[in-house]
């Protein structure tokens, strides 16, 4: 494991994005079981009692501003005509949601690697999952005049996340792929109910 050698002097304040950058490199660098809160503090020149002032838990450093992702995604759905088909918003959304400049994309990578693969970050992606198929599932709610607990909704909020999973994973294992073109291929074939031709013996 490469070692972490902290920054002298007096110890500083920092933002949620410097907090982020430099454990995301860590954990890509000497793996995130490995990597410890104190070792990201020390790397920062912050004490680690202060990193807690910005992320609850290492856990959540993965997830960066997850309220943030939220809130794009809820713009975006709320973007669509009312004459529009549902399913069209959605796909519209899924997409514009997850547009980053290109500076941007190696940072998402190395969360997404970690989200899909490091077995201690699952339970706690269950919450993030529930809480992103929550907006879906109430924007369904609400094109349908239904509640987000029923089923038609639910349905859709657990078939989008899916889609988006989907993606994301072909993503990171391909550095040769673009994003919002997986994330616009995943949604299209759940537009269309994954109506390929099949193959024939």
């Amino acid at each position: 494991m490469q070692s972490v050698t902290p920054r002298r002097g007096r110890p500083r304040a920092t933002t949620h994005q410097e907090v982020a950058s430099v454990a995301l490199d860590l954990f890509a660098r000497n793996g995130f079981e490995t990597t410890t809160v104190g070792d990201i503090a020390a790397a920062i020149g912050i004490h680690r009692r202060t990193l807690f002032r910005y992320f609850p838990s290492k856990n959540d450093i993965v997830w960066g501003d997850f309220d943030w992702v939220l809130a794009r995604l809820r713009v975006h759905l709320a973007e669509g005509k009312s004459d529009e088909p549902m399913i069209e918003v959605l796909r519209r959304a899924a997409v514009r949601s997850n547009s980053y400049p290109a500076a941007q994309l190696q940072e998402l990578r190395i969360r997404m690697t970690l989200i899909t693969t490091v077995p201690s970050l699952q339970a706690h992606s269950m919450l993030r999952y529930a809480a992103w198929r929550n907006v879906v599932a109430e924007f369904a709610a609400d094109r349908l005049g239904q509640e987000p607990d029923d089923l038609a909704p639910l349905a859709l909020g657990y078939a989008a996340l899916g889609a988006s999973m989907a993606a994301f994973s072909r993503w990171v294992a391909n550095l040769g792929d673009d994003l919002e073109h997986d994330l616009d291929e995943a949604y299209a074939l759940l537009e269309y109910g994954f109506r390929l031709p099949e193959k024939r013996p």
